[in-house]
């Protein structure tokens, strides 16, 4: 436990006692401008910067917990939940866009299905995706007031310009895509598309703006205004364009798509297993073998475009942030021709909570971290952990979600391939191990994302601008432990709540198909909704 509590929170204070009655203790508010403690021994509890599980005599609980830890857990957790719908919103535009300009060049019945349906999972992720969303930028001010006094200069206007310009955009147009197909010309309403999928591409702009800058921060200069440190705008062009945003803008778009087409696919794949495999008869099959091979053909240009676009974001993140690379990879001593893991496994249980890149079992590349780090060659020197003057991140959090997440890809890209090969070979409905794994595979594509925002967020603590400000600095001074440990018991309740409600509207949406017969504005003089291919035959026919 003690290991699991160390690995949490090595660089923070610690923030939690346990002992008996039943005690919440408030963590003083402290005087303005004055820094909270990253560590010490000032009292038992706070001995070697870790938090310590203490059972006394007395009947009971007490319990303290920092708000700094508080504050993370809620902005993680919130993080967490909402990540899942701009992801959905995001992925689903190029198909969307894509299934309308069809369906009005081609006036098929299959692309009005196509767009319909996924459609409705589009409005579903846009809604819960904004109500989600809202709470982040609250955050910035309930927990990260002094973060948000320190760096509102440029981290409020890309926010303010997403919901101005990306926001708007995509919100507008979307009324006239869910509602306005009667009311429209053709091609008016392929543009309200066009213009709901490049509204919610560039809310991922203005978002990932202002995250690449807290991660390679440029056009700044730090000045002092009533007292408090303040972030002054030298160069916003810089500032905007900092060198991480192209690595992230693409990396995260990329990913959007892929774990949609890794949706689809597995939504496909159910209902063509069900059909071809165990001989069900499925209403509209020609949909679902059209969605199934639709996806993967989008997969095996995103799974292979995800990896390389990885290996040059690793090489940056190596020049600009080694100390979050060295976590990466589990290099605590400066080291030269360093593996890269695609699967490890520990050899003891130390392992598990301080993995060392050189003491592990596994499935991986000699020498692959330090050509990864360098571009190409394997005897190159990665600087350690030990190097730094800081505290290092929670390394086994980011060791493994960096393995966990590069695994996933290198999958990916075999399921990819494995299906485009069954294709070409006439045997893609008939594979039912395929299936099962284009199944199981569905919901992977966002667990990839969330550990993929893990090792970026993670890893670069203690920082919360690289450099600038470290995350026990940010938090807003006069909030309470009682405040901070009310609203994140509230919000893991009422997100898990919100999470379980959107699912379950998006299992009823998938059961219930697409529209059918007089339901198609096209089902007059067309070829049949079920004719996936257009040929005027049935699919099963």
């Amino acid at each position: 436990m003690r290991r699991l509590l160390t690995l949490l929170t090595s660089w923070d204070a610690p923030i939690l006692s346990l002992s008996l009655p039943v005690t919440v203790h408030v963590w003083r508010p402290m005087e303005p401008g004055a820094l909270r403690p990253t560590g010490g021994a000032s009292t038992p509890e706070l001995a070697h910067g870790v938090p310590t599980l203490n059972f006394g005599a007395r009947t009971g609980v007490e319990c303290v917990v920092d708000p700094v830890l508080a504050s993370r857990l809620q902005f993680a957790l919130t993080t967490i939940v909402h990540i899942i719908f701009p992801v959905v919103s995001m992925g689903l535009a190029p198909f969307l866009v894509y299934f309308t300009w069809k369906e009005v060049r081609t006036k098929k019945p299959i692309y009005e299905q196509l767009r319909r349906f996924w459609l409705r999972l589009f409005a579903v992720s846009f809604v819960v995706g904004t109500v989600t969303g809202l709470v982040l930028e609250f955050e910035f001010g309930t927990n990260f007031a002094t973060f948000s006094t320190m760096a509102g200069e440029l981290f409020g206007g890309p926010l303010a310009t997403e919901g101005m310009m990306a926001f708007m955009l995509e919100a507008t147009f979307l009324g006239i895509f869910v509602f306005g197909k009667d009311r429209v010309g053709d091609w008016t309403y392929f543009l309200s598309g066009l213009a709901v999928g490049v509204g919610s591409w560039l809310s991922a702009v203005w978002i990932l703006i202002a995250n690449s800058w807290m991660q390679t921060p440029r056009g700044f200069e730090v000045v002092v205004e009533n007292g408090h440190r303040v972030v002054h705008l030298t160069d916003p062009l810089a500032a905007y364009l900092s060198p991480r945003f192209p690595f992230m803008f693409v990396h995260m778009q990329n990913s959007a798509v892929e774990s949609v087409a890794l949706l689809m696919a597995g939504v496909g794949a159910y209902y063509v297993f069900r059909h071809h495999v165990w001989g069900y008869p499925i209403e509209n099959i020609g949909f679902w073998e059209k969605t199934l091979k639709i996806a993967l053909v989008v997969l095996v240009v995103t799974a292979p475009l995800q990896v390389l676009h990885g290996d040059a974001y690793a090489r940056h993140i190596y020049e600009t942030q080694p100390q979050k690379f060295a976590a990466m990879e589990a290099v605590w001593h400066t080291e030269s021709y360093v593996p890269e893991y695609i699967i490890a496994v520990p050899t003891d249980l130390s392992g598990l909570f301080t993995p060392r890149a050189k003491q592990l079992l596994g499935l991986g590349i000699p020498g692959g971290a330090s050509w990864l780090a360098s571009g190409g060659d394997p005897e190159a020197t990665i600087r350690g952990l030990d190097s730094f003057g800081t505290e290092s991140p929670p390394v086994a959090i980011v060791f493994w979600a960096f393995r966990i997440m590069v695994a996933l890809g290198f999958w990916f890209i075999l399921l990819a391939f494995w299906g485009a090969y069954r294709w070409l070979r006439g045997q893609l409905y008939e594979d039912e191990l395929l299936h099962w794994a284009f199944m199981l595979s569905a919901p992977l594509g966002f667990v990839a994302v969330e550990v993929g925002w893990i090792v970026t967020e993670v890893g670069r603590q203690p920082w919360l601008i690289q450099g600038v400000m470290k995350t026990s600095n940010g938090v807003s001074q006069s909030l309470s432990s009682g405040e901070a440990t009310f609203t994140l018991l509230g919000f893991a309740a009422g997100y898990a709540l919100l999470l379980g409600v959107s699912l379950y509207v998006f299992a009823r949406i998938v059961r219930a198909g697409p529209p059918t017969g007089d339901e198609l504005d096209l089902h007059d003089g067309t070829p049949d909704a079920s004719d996936a291919d257009g040929t005027g035959v049935a699919a099963g026919e």
